[in-house]
């Protein structure tokens, strides 16, 4: 194995470990089964891989076009970071007051793309540190070596929550409650620090 092959696959370990880290499935699970927990067990694996498509295709949207698009429209990476910001701070207040029940099939389908697929998973965080790996793409092995590091993410992204939806036939009802509230709480603070650290770069 020559130089470039190791630079590539420590390159391609370093932005797995990252994106993992930052997307933090296990974190983003709670918030799962609460908008799920509605639906048939076929219903929330299909979210489950929905989501994970939707956050693989954002993610890969702002690693080929992102730095452009936001430099067309003006838009700072703190701005983007706000406006995530609200909507989680909105669907967190969803929650906490149980509003999220009884929404019709067309919303439903929704939840896969917000706020599962974005912010929550494809959020601020992980756009911005993809966006830097890609500024550090100067060749073909390191380029397969971060596509091969999104992907990896996203398929275990998937199999965390299709995995999570087990502890709803657990739990029964009241449990479903308690996890929508402790989901929304949880909810509410990353919402908050996303508006802080915005707030604070862009009052700097």
């Amino acid at each position: 194995m020559n130089l470039a092959e190791v630079s590539a696959l420590t390159f391609a370990v370093q932005s797995f470990v990252t994106l993992l880290v930052i997307m933090d499935p296990p974190g983003a699970t709670p918030i799962f089964l609460a908008l799920v927990s509605d639906k048939t067990q076929k219903e929330r694996i299909r979210l489950a891989w929905q989501a994970a498509a939707v956050s693989l295709l954002v993610i890969t949207s702002f690693a080929l076009f992102g730095q452009f698009v936001l430099e067309y429209m003006n838009v700072s990476m703190e701005a983007l970071q706000a406006a995530g910001g609200l909507l989680l701070l909105y669907v967190s207040l969803q929650l906490l007051t149980g509003n999220v029940e009884g929404t019709d099939s067309a919303t439903n389908k929704n939840v896969a793309l917000v706020p599962l697929g974005t912010p929550l998973l494809a959020g601020p965080g992980a756009i911005v540190a993809t966006m830097i790996f890609v500024k550090q793409v100067d060749s073909t092995p390191l380029a397969l070596g971060l596509i091969a590091a999104i992907v990896a993410v996203h398929i275990i992204i998937a199999l965390a929550l299709m995995a999570s939806t087990k502890i709803l036939s657990v739990i029964k009802d009241a449990g479903v409650t308690l996890l929508a509230r402790i989901a929304g709480l949880l909810l509410a603070a990353i919402a908050v620090q996303m508006l802080v650290d915005a707030i604070k770069v862009l009052s700097a």
